[in-house]
């Protein structure tokens, strides 16, 4: 043993490898868990990094919805609908859906945006006998491989009575 430690102290019982030996929990314990300590932290990076899911989605672009006319009455209309990005440029390629919210639509109306990002569509919306107005509820598919979403709600088109 190192004659700077004195008998007794801390240091001197660390450096006793005889006591350190003779703990058979400090030898076999110590492993144990560390292997515990490096598996949790795994798993909770892993769980981090599930919760992330990669860089590129935190670059992604709102598409979002313009309709004309955004006011229809009941009966066979003419929907143009436009997809356009964040800064208001057209987006091509996205597929329109159209569907009843509180109006009736007999189905699901779809169409994919052309090169100027405008899709049209035909539709029929109803309304109830004692209904006065309803909506149409529009949602956006973006282009395949493309770092758009749609995850906020869109302008819907208002259905009133003549």
């Amino acid at each position: 043993m190192p004659d700077s430690a004195p008998l007794g102290s801390p240091l001197a019982d660390l450096l006793d490898s005889d006591r350190f030996a003779a703990d058979e929990r400090a030898i076999e314990g110590l492993p144990v868990r560390l292997v515990v300590a490096f598996v949790v932290g795994v798993a909770t990076l892993s769980v981090l990094l599930s919760m992330v899911s990669g860089v590129n989605t935190l670059a992604v672009s709102e598409l979002d919805a313009k309709p004309s006319p955004d006011v229809v009455t009941p009966g066979d209309q003419t929907l143009s609908v436009t997809a356009v990005d964040p800064e208001g440029n057209p987006v091509s390629g996205a597929t329109v859906v159209v569907k009843a919210g509180t109006a009736d639509l007999d189905g699901v109306a779809t169409a994919t945006t052309d090169d100027t990002g405008t899709a049209t569509l035909k539709i029929d919306p109803q309304l109830g006998p004692n209904q006065a107005e309803g909506d149409l509820i529009l949602s956006l598919k973006p282009p395949a491989g493309s770092d758009y979403v749609d995850r906020r709600g869109n302008t819907a088109v208002l259905v009133v009575r003549d």
